[in-house]
């Protein structure tokens, strides 16, 4: 956990140093020196059905079979958000998460790693905006299958990022009101599927732990080589320690120049028993570039117009 606690370290000197600007050209670093269950897909059964919840009829589907009755969408990424176009892009942003890339596929050779989550300790550190990327960036490989899913049902915003419908989504799936198909989008990227969160739901935490959530994601996940989880804050809510508990690994995002030392150490603690696979040091600055330990300047690597 030391190089862990480095990455936090680095952060609160940050924010002692200076405030970050919150600009997309400020880029994630990367510090993954910490390194889960496979997923366990059911038995038989399409999950859900409008009116009767839960029906054993079917297996899970293949990617091919589910991708034939989903919902078929020309998403329009937002600019502000997208590092990663859907190409190999040669900016540096885009080299942060290929460099994530690697590690995540590295630890996923040595051990089950397909569902992973994405949190932080408190709102705006940019959780949504490195899953968003990095769901894109994994979604570049031909041979990569990926689920991008809003996890944050209190306050959604992947939706956003794409420019898609935020309902259908995972809550209406849960509850009863639609199937399986109906909620997942695919895009032009058509590697890249969307599940987003659906309709608002007056207690997200009883709803992850009545066990329909799971039975959702082991349906769906063995149609795909990664599943990206965006989650909301750790330190807000209790849903993303539940939503660890049905994932493979954790990666936890820190705003460098905003999150301080004790709020990052407290909200990471939360994962040390549910495999955090390590910390993200959003927005770093120039000066702080470290190559070394996946530290990197704003523009390093970058083309300015």
């Amino acid at each position: 956990m030391s190089r862990i606690h480095e990455a936090l370290r680095k952060a609160e000197q940050e924010r002692a140093s200076s405030a970050a600007v919150g600009r997309k050209d400020e880029l994630p670093a990367i510090n993954t020196d910490a390194l889960s269950s496979s997923p366990v897909a059911p038995r038989n059964g399409k999950l859900f059905a409008p009116t009767t919840g839960i029906r054993d009829v079917m297996a899970p589907p293949s990617f091919e079979v589910l991708a034939s009755r989903c919902v078929h969408l020309n998403w329009r990424l937002d600019p502000q958000v997208s590092l990663v176009d859907g190409g190999e892009s040669e900016t540096g942003g885009a080299e942060r998460f290929r460099t994530l890339r690697s590690r995540l596929f590295q630890i996923a050779a040595t051990r089950p790693l397909r569902r992973v989550l994405i949190t932080s300790s408190l709102p705006a550190e940019g959780k949504s905006f490195i899953a968003a990327n990095l769901a894109q960036s994994l979604a570049c490989r031909q041979d990569s299958r990926v689920l991008l899913i809003d996890g944050d049902l209190r306050a959604p915003r992947l939706h956003l990022a794409l420019c898609a419908p935020k309902s259908p989504g995972l809550t209406n799936c849960v509850r009863g009101e639609t199937d399986e198909f109906s909620v997942i989008q695919i895009g032009a990227q058509s590697n890249l599927a969307f599940l987003p969160s659906g309709d608002a739901v007056a207690d997200p935490a009883e709803l992850i732990l009545g066990g329909r959530v799971k039975k959702l994601l082991d349906f769906v996940t063995p149609a795909f080589d990664w599943v990206i989880l965006d989650s909301p804050p750790a330190l807000a809510v209790h849903d993303p320690s539940l939503f660890a508990d049905l994932c493979d690994g954790v990666l936890f995002v820190v705003k460098a120049g905003e999150t301080s030392y004790e709020n990052a150490v407290k909200g990471s603690s939360e994962f040390r028993e549910k495999n955090l696979l390590g910390v993200v040091l959003n927005q770093i600055q120039e000066a702080d570039m470290y190559a070394g330990d996946y530290y990197y300047g704003k523009t390093y690597g970058r083309t300015r117009k």
